[in-house]
Protein backbone atom coordinates (compact mmCIF):
# COMPACT_ATOMS: atom_id res chain seq x y z
CA UNK A 1 0.00 0.00 0.00
CA UNK A 2 0.96 3.41 -1.16
CA UNK A 3 1.28 6.48 1.71
CA UNK A 4 1.06 9.81 0.73
CA UNK A 5 1.09 12.67 2.58
CA UNK A 6 -1.60 15.88 1.72
CA UNK A 7 -0.16 19.06 2.47
CA UNK A 8 -3.38 21.55 1.63
CA UNK A 9 -3.15 25.62 1.95
CA UNK A 10 -4.10 28.69 -0.05
CA UNK A 11 0.20 28.76 -0.74
CA UNK A 12 -0.26 32.47 -1.20
CA UNK A 13 2.37 32.46 -1.85
CA UNK A 14 3.94 29.03 -1.26
CA UNK A 15 7.46 29.62 1.06
CA UNK A 16 10.10 27.33 2.56
CA UNK A 17 8.46 26.66 5.51
CA UNK A 18 5.90 24.71 3.60
CA UNK A 19 8.80 22.79 2.09
CA UNK A 20 10.36 21.56 5.11
CA UNK A 21 6.92 20.64 6.92
CA UNK A 22 6.29 18.51 3.57
CA UNK A 23 9.74 16.85 3.27
CA UNK A 24 10.33 16.57 7.57
CA UNK A 25 7.11 14.98 7.30
CA UNK A 26 7.71 12.21 4.74
CA UNK A 27 10.67 11.54 6.20
CA UNK A 28 9.51 10.52 9.46
CA UNK A 29 6.69 8.93 8.21
CA UNK A 30 8.80 6.99 5.48
CA UNK A 31 5.93 8.13 3.35
CA UNK A 32 6.00 7.92 -0.60
CA UNK A 33 4.83 10.78 -1.77
CA UNK A 34 3.67 14.37 -0.17
CA UNK A 35 0.83 16.15 -2.58
CA UNK A 36 0.45 19.64 -2.53
CA UNK A 37 -2.93 20.60 -2.59
CA UNK A 38 -3.75 24.52 -3.16
CA UNK A 39 -7.38 25.35 -2.49
CA UNK A 40 -9.91 27.47 -4.56
CA UNK A 41 -11.22 29.15 -1.27
CA UNK A 42 -10.57 27.71 1.86
CA UNK A 43 -13.51 27.86 4.10
CA UNK A 44 -11.39 29.47 7.42
CA UNK A 45 -10.28 32.12 5.87
CA UNK A 46 -11.24 35.17 3.34
CA UNK A 47 -10.63 34.74 -0.73
CA UNK A 48 -7.07 34.14 -1.43
CA UNK A 49 -5.08 37.55 -2.14
CA UNK A 50 -3.60 35.70 -5.64
CA UNK A 51 -5.89 34.07 -7.97
CA UNK A 52 -5.80 30.36 -8.48
CA UNK A 53 -3.82 29.98 -11.46
CA UNK A 54 -0.68 32.01 -10.31
CA UNK A 55 -0.41 30.07 -7.19
CA UNK A 56 -0.97 26.59 -8.83
CA UNK A 57 2.29 27.85 -10.82
CA UNK A 58 4.21 28.96 -8.01
CA UNK A 59 3.52 25.55 -6.03
CA UNK A 60 4.72 23.83 -9.07
CA UNK A 61 7.97 25.81 -9.10
CA UNK A 62 8.49 25.27 -5.55
CA UNK A 63 8.56 21.26 -5.72
CA UNK A 64 10.13 21.39 -8.85
CA UNK A 65 13.58 19.99 -7.35
CA UNK A 66 11.79 17.39 -5.45
CA UNK A 67 10.50 13.99 -7.37
CA UNK A 68 8.73 12.97 -4.04
CA UNK A 69 6.57 16.53 -4.42
CA UNK A 70 3.63 16.43 -6.41
CA UNK A 71 0.97 18.80 -7.41
CA UNK A 72 -2.63 17.94 -7.50
CA UNK A 73 -5.31 20.39 -8.72
CA UNK A 74 -8.34 19.02 -7.51
CA UNK A 75 -9.37 21.82 -5.31
CA UNK A 76 -8.58 24.86 -7.83
CA UNK A 77 -10.74 22.68 -10.39
CA UNK A 78 -14.11 23.26 -8.76
CA UNK A 79 -15.62 26.25 -7.79
CA UNK A 80 -16.61 27.33 -3.77
CA UNK A 81 -15.40 26.46 -0.67
CA UNK A 82 -12.79 23.96 -0.26
CA UNK A 83 -13.81 21.14 2.45
CA UNK A 84 -11.19 18.34 3.91
CA UNK A 85 -14.11 16.24 3.96
CA UNK A 86 -14.92 16.38 0.02
CA UNK A 87 -11.12 16.41 -0.87
CA UNK A 88 -10.48 13.56 0.96
CA UNK A 89 -13.86 11.48 0.03
CA UNK A 90 -12.83 12.07 -3.76
CA UNK A 91 -9.00 10.99 -3.56
CA UNK A 92 -9.76 7.88 -1.30
CA UNK A 93 -12.54 6.52 -3.85
CA UNK A 94 -10.04 7.56 -6.71
CA UNK A 95 -7.08 5.81 -4.60
CA UNK A 96 -8.32 3.02 -2.83
CA UNK A 97 -4.97 1.46 -2.54
CA UNK A 98 -3.45 4.64 -0.55
CA UNK A 99 -3.06 5.78 2.88
CA UNK A 100 -3.58 9.38 3.65
CA UNK A 101 -1.70 10.74 6.11
CA UNK A 102 -3.46 14.82 6.44
CA UNK A 103 -0.19 17.22 7.45
CA UNK A 104 -1.45 20.30 9.59
CA UNK A 105 0.01 22.83 11.63
CA UNK A 106 -0.67 23.06 15.16
CA UNK A 107 -2.51 26.58 14.67
CA UNK A 108 -4.98 23.99 12.83
CA UNK A 109 -5.51 21.11 15.36
CA UNK A 110 -7.49 23.50 17.88
CA UNK A 111 -10.01 24.00 15.35
CA UNK A 112 -10.82 20.10 14.19
CA UNK A 113 -13.40 19.81 15.68
CA UNK A 114 -15.00 22.70 13.89
CA UNK A 115 -14.30 20.87 10.58
CA UNK A 116 -16.53 19.57 8.13
CA UNK A 117 -18.04 16.00 8.75
CA UNK A 118 -14.46 15.58 11.40
CA UNK A 119 -15.87 12.26 12.49
CA UNK A 120 -15.64 10.90 8.95
CA UNK A 121 -12.64 12.45 8.07
CA UNK A 122 -10.63 10.95 11.16
CA UNK A 123 -11.53 7.65 9.81
CA UNK A 124 -10.32 8.28 6.30
CA UNK A 125 -7.08 9.56 6.75
CA UNK A 126 -4.37 9.81 9.51
CA UNK A 127 -4.14 13.68 10.91
CA UNK A 128 -0.17 14.53 11.42
CA UNK A 129 0.47 17.51 13.34
CA UNK A 130 3.32 18.96 12.99
CA UNK A 131 4.65 21.92 16.08
CA UNK A 132 4.19 25.40 15.62
CA UNK A 133 5.40 28.15 18.28
CA UNK A 134 2.79 29.13 20.26
CA UNK A 135 0.83 26.12 19.69
CA UNK A 136 0.18 22.51 21.48
CA UNK A 137 -0.78 19.32 19.79
CA UNK A 138 -3.87 19.32 21.84
CA UNK A 139 -6.74 17.44 20.48
CA UNK A 140 -9.71 14.97 21.69
CA UNK A 141 -8.55 13.34 17.89
CA UNK A 142 -6.11 10.87 17.06
CA UNK A 143 -3.12 13.31 15.79
CA UNK A 144 0.38 11.95 15.19
CA UNK A 145 2.81 14.36 16.05
CA UNK A 146 5.98 15.05 13.95
CA UNK A 147 8.78 17.52 15.21
CA UNK A 148 10.24 20.06 12.50
CA UNK A 149 12.52 22.89 12.77
CA UNK A 150 10.78 25.96 13.98
CA UNK A 151 11.10 28.21 11.24
CA UNK A 152 8.94 31.55 11.42
CA UNK A 153 7.39 31.74 7.87
CA UNK A 154 4.60 33.18 6.65
CA UNK A 155 2.82 33.96 3.66
CA UNK A 156 1.23 36.47 5.87
CA UNK A 157 4.61 37.99 6.14
CA UNK A 158 5.96 37.48 2.90
CA UNK A 159 2.99 39.47 1.41
CA UNK A 160 3.43 42.47 3.78
CA UNK A 161 7.19 42.30 3.55
CA UNK A 162 6.54 42.38 -0.66
CA UNK A 163 4.18 45.01 0.56
CA UNK A 164 6.78 47.40 2.10
CA UNK A 165 9.36 46.65 -1.07
CA UNK A 166 11.42 44.48 1.33
CA UNK A 167 13.11 41.53 0.24
CA UNK A 168 11.94 37.78 0.63
CA UNK A 169 15.44 35.94 -0.85
CA UNK A 170 16.07 32.70 1.49
CA UNK A 171 12.47 32.63 2.61
CA UNK A 172 10.85 31.38 -0.61
CA UNK A 173 12.34 29.30 -3.56
CA UNK A 174 13.88 31.29 -5.79
CA UNK A 175 12.12 29.96 -8.74
CA UNK A 176 9.03 31.33 -7.08
CA UNK A 177 10.69 34.88 -5.89
CA UNK A 178 11.27 35.36 -9.89
CA UNK A 179 7.81 34.62 -10.35
CA UNK A 180 6.41 36.75 -8.28
CA UNK A 181 8.68 39.12 -9.65
CA UNK A 182 8.40 38.93 -12.86
CA UNK A 183 4.17 38.75 -12.54
CA UNK A 184 4.50 42.29 -10.20
CA UNK A 185 2.04 39.87 -7.81
CA UNK A 186 1.51 41.29 -4.22
CA UNK A 187 2.55 44.39 -4.60
CA UNK A 188 0.93 47.73 -2.98
CA UNK A 189 -3.11 47.64 -4.47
Amino acid sequence: MKSIGILGGTFDPPHLGHLIIAEEVRMALKLDEVWFIPSQEPPHKEKAYIGAPHRVEMVNRAIDSNPSFKLNTIEVSRSGKSFTFDTMKLLTNENPDVKFYFIIGADMVEYLPKWNHINDLVDMVKFVGVKRQGYKLNSKFPIIEVDIPLIEISSTNIKERLNNNMTIKYMVPEAVENYIKGKQLYEKR
